[in-house]
Order: structure tokens, then sequence, then C-alpha cells
């Protein structure tokens, strides 16, 4: 297993553009499909024209969207990096006495950070394995610092099942960009549905499982892990240089008190007029709101903020692309085309676990959730009209088809090796083995529900 990872590895970091390159590919392949799509009616001058105008038209319609999503990485890693998140996490760590022990609680613990927000679980579940590691080097135990950081990773195999997945979110606005072919659908039907709470209780239950019965088979070894990171020596420079009003916690915490209360005006508010509360906008005012209140004062807050905004770079560069993509797909009428080639291959019992393999694959090229909701919803929303499947279980199919294959996809897990101070080679071979449990658990839950 290790020398078929190492092999992996290798054939990543050879042959796979970076997540930017991908983007552009996949824009000039759209462009072509395109372009012989409508070839026979048009020609080849006119069909380049229109797509041209239907990509740049696309490139600008999910700037909102990309905004949502660059805010809820960029909150969720200020939310980690809080004193209240840090001290919380080195509570967690003093629990664990050998490896099994250790694995098994940061699995879970990132389990439960990565359903409250994605962008939270990458840094929690990193800066629990490192605790953890650095405690275990303190006492003179051997550790499976591998192990540890592939379980701190696990939270973005379960993600898109929570309080802060794309795609479930954004169909619960009252305008997202679908809305005229599947109306608002509440988290009630998808979120919050029979079976998704019933898979992340099973994903909750046995991956920990997994993580500990793997980290009784390999317990590891003796670690010399660094003491102090450039991220803990930047929060420490943040605490010393705090002055002025903003470093006043007073401040902050009134703050804080004002915008939750406002949060909780609209959420009444929008229950007594029959709406719905939690959407994309929602979780990302609250996360603002608790994100000031953890931390000591407002000049810690921003600096916080100034050290995560990097983390959003590819957010905002390439969301735009996958927008145009979107835009070409839509006003071309490849979607449709695509969506009849999804039926005629398809039948209602068939349909959501075709999706969920499709989705899979995708994001090793679209490695966003929100991306591949932009780019895939489209064509599998059309294929499930056409079937007459609901479209919930087919967003929840393409959510978890997402998610399950970030274990594969070491993209997301950058941050969490920057932290560690592993390579993507010393995670992957105890990814590769979520991976093949998520496979079966999401497979099972799709044919039954």
């Amino acid at each position: 297993m290790v020398k078929l990872g190492n092999k992996y590895i290798q054939w990543v970091e050879k042959y796979l553009p970076s997540p930017f390159i991908i983007a552009l590919l996949l824009s000039g392949v759209t462009f072509l499909m395109a372009l012989v799509y409508q070839f026979p009616d048009k020609g080849l001058f006119q069909a380049g024209l229109d797509t041209a105008t239907y990509w740049y038209s696309g490139f600008w319609e999910l700037l909102a969207f990309t905004m949502q999503m660059a805010l809820i990485l960029l909150l969720g890693y200020i939310v980690a990096v809080s004193p209240a998140v840090k001290q919380l996490i080195n509570a967690i760590a003093d629990k664990a006495n050998n490896t099994a022990q250790a694995a098994a609680i940061v699995c879970f613990t990132t389990l439960i950070a990565s359903f409250l927000n994605w962008g939270l679980c990458v840094i929690f579940g990193a800066i629990l394995a490192r605790q953890l590691a650095l405690r275990f080097q303190e006492k003179g135990k051997a550790i499976n610092y591998g192990l540890l950081a592939a379980a701190g990773y696990s939270g973005m195999m379960a993600w898109h099942g929570g309080f802060s997945g794309s795609a479930p979110l954004k169909v619960a606005e009252a305008n997202h960009f679908l809305v005229d072919k599947i109306g608002s659908i509440g988290i009630s039907e998808t979120l919050l549905s029979p079976m998704n709470i019933i898979v992340s209780l099973v994903l909750l239950i046995l991956l920990p499982l997994l993580a500990y019965w793997v980290g009784k088979a390999s317990p590891g070894k003796r670690l010399k892990v660094e003491k102090e990171n450039a991220h803990e020596e930047k929060d420490n420079i943040i605490e010393n240089a705090a002055n002025g009003a903003e470093s006043k916690p007073f401040i902050s915490k009134l703050l804080a008190v004002i915008l939750l209360l406002v949060a909780i005006t609209y959420a009444i508010q929008q229950h007594q007029a029959g709406g719905n509360i939690i959407d994309l906008n929602f979780i990302n005012f609250c996360l603002l709101s608790l994100g000031i209140l953890l931390h000591k004062h407002l000049t810690s807050f921003f600096q916080a903020a100034q050290t995560g905004i990097s983390s959003v770079t590819d957010v905002l560069i390439q969301f735009p692309f996958y927008a145009g993509i979107m835009g070409i797909m839509k006003y071309s009428g490849l979607v449709l085309l695509m969506s009849d080639s999804f039926v005629s291959i398809s039948n209602e019992l068939t349909f959501p676990l075709f999706s969920f393999i499709s989705a899979a694959v995708v994001n090793f090229f679209v490695p966003s959730g929100g991306g591949q909701w932009a780019v895939q919803g489209p064509i599998l929303i059309e294929a499930a009209k056409s079937l007459g499947i609901a479209p919930q279980k087919v967003i929840m199919a393409l959510a978890y088809g997402d998610q399950i294959t970030n274990m594969l996809q070491p993209f997301w897990a950058l941050p969490l090796l920057g932290i560690t101070g592993l390579k993507a080679k010393d995670i992957l071979p105890y990814t590769f083995l979520f991976f093949v449990l998520g496979l079966v658990i999401f497979t099972i839950s799709l044919l039954v529900f």
C-alpha cells in the first residue's frame, strides 16, 4: 500500500498541473466542445464568436458566490486560530496515551469541526495533529505522525454534508442560479434529511474506529517536531503588537454581541415569513460574529485575517473561470446535451450513484465544492428533472462525490501539510483507507435511501 501511495504521489507531482492550469484547460476543452456542437448550424466563425460571448457572460455571473466561498474559508481560518479554539485543541491533545487513541481523537474532533465549517476543520485538524505530536515528543513516546495528520484531514470527506456545504446551502437561497429549475430547497431536505443525518453519524463512528485500528497496527516512532513554526511565531507577534482602540477587548465583544443579535433577529423574521434561515450568507455572518467574539480584540482578529487571506487566493482567481465554463455550457446548449447523455444510461435507481461517481472524478479537476456545483450542478439537475428524481438527492450525491476524493486529491491538504511539516506521501496511505471506507458508506446510502 505504501509503494502504491508513493507511486501515486510521484504521478501527481509529475503530471497533474496546478488547479489554475486545470481550470484553464477545462475552459479550453469546454470552448472546443461548444464549437463542435454549434458548428453545423452556425459555422465555425459565428460559433466561435458566440461561444466567446457565452464565456464572458458567465465569467461574471458568480461573483457573489465567489465572495461567499472566499469568506467561508477565511472566516473558518480566523475561528480556528483564535485563542479559545487553541485552548480547546490543547485540552483535547492531553487526552491521548497512544497512537490509536490519538488518531481516533483527532479524526472524531476533526469530523465534528467539518460539520460546522470546512475552513475550520482543515486548520483545526492540522493544529491538533501537530499539538499531539509535540505532546508525545515531550513524553518520549512513539507516534504515527502521518496517521495523525491524515486523521486531521479526514473532515474534508464529510464537510459537504455539514453546515458549510456549498451546494446544499446555495440552493437554500431565494435567488440562486438554478432557482428557475428547482426553486429554493431548504436544508431540511438536504443537510438535515434522514439520509444525510445517518451518513454523517456513520462517518462519525466508523472513521475514528478505522483510525484507531490503524493506530493499533502502526504505532509509529519517536519524533523530532519543531516547537515553533511560522504560524505560531506570527501569532506571538500579533499579541505583542496590539495597541489603540482596536486592542480593547470591550469593543470587540460589544461588536460581536451586536452582530449576533442581528443574526438572531434575521432568523426570527425569516422563520415567521416561512423562508429558509440557513444559507451561505447566514453561515458567513455567524462565522464573522464568532470570529470577532473568540479573538481577544479586533487587532488580533484583523491580523488573523491578514494571515489567512492567502488561503483564499485560489478561490478568488479560479471561480470566475469555472463560472465561464458554466456560461458556455448553459448558453450553448451543452448542458442539455450532457444531461440527455446521463438520462440515456440511467434510471431512477442508478442516476444518484452515477452522479456520485461523476462528482468524485470531476473533483480531481475542479477541487472546489462551490466551483464543481457551478459547473456540474446544471447538468445533473437537468437530467434529474427528465428522470423525475428529487433534486435534493442529486444535490447530496454530488456533495458526497465531491468530498470523498479529497482523500486522494492533495489540493486542500496544503494548509495541513504546511502546519504539520509533512509531505503528501506521508498521509496518503492513510487517507486512501478513509477513501475506501467512505466509498462503501456513500454507495450503500445512495442505493438504500
